[in-house]
């Protein structure tokens, strides 16, 4: 790994990114700009995370417990939605989050653990 990308900078990114998702999934639709297909932005932001959780994890099974921790939050997250003014719970959000999180997660079991 380069020595600038390191695991502590690695795990800041991430930080950063689960902080910026769930400030912005929570805040009032008010808030927000209008958005005319906010699904892409779900499936982006989640595979990113899954990135993120591909480069920290050792080995299959811990990746698969990040990769199933990131679904778990995207739907703890849309619940919490039903609470916000403006926002609703959405299966398509969840289906758009795990889209993300399974198709980087899959992509890096097979490319980088099927060594």
């Amino acid at each position: 790994m380069n020595t600038f990308i390191t695991p502590h900078l690695i795990t800041y990114l991430f930080i950063v990114c689960i902080l910026m998702i769930v400030v912005g999934c929570l805040l009032p639709a008010h808030w927000l700009p209008p958005l005319p297909n906010d699904k892409y932005l779900h499936f982006i932001s989640y595979a990113i995370l899954s990135m993120f959780t591909a480069l920290i994890a050792k080995d299959i099974q811990e990746l698969l417990l990040w990769q199933l921790g990131l679904i778990l939050a995207g739907v703890l997250i849309e619940c919490f939605q039903h609470f916000i003014p403006g926002r609703q719970f959405c299966w398509r959000d969840i289906l758009a989050n795990t889209g993300g999180v399974c198709m980087i997660g899959l992509g890096s079991i097979f490319f980088t653990f099927n060594k």
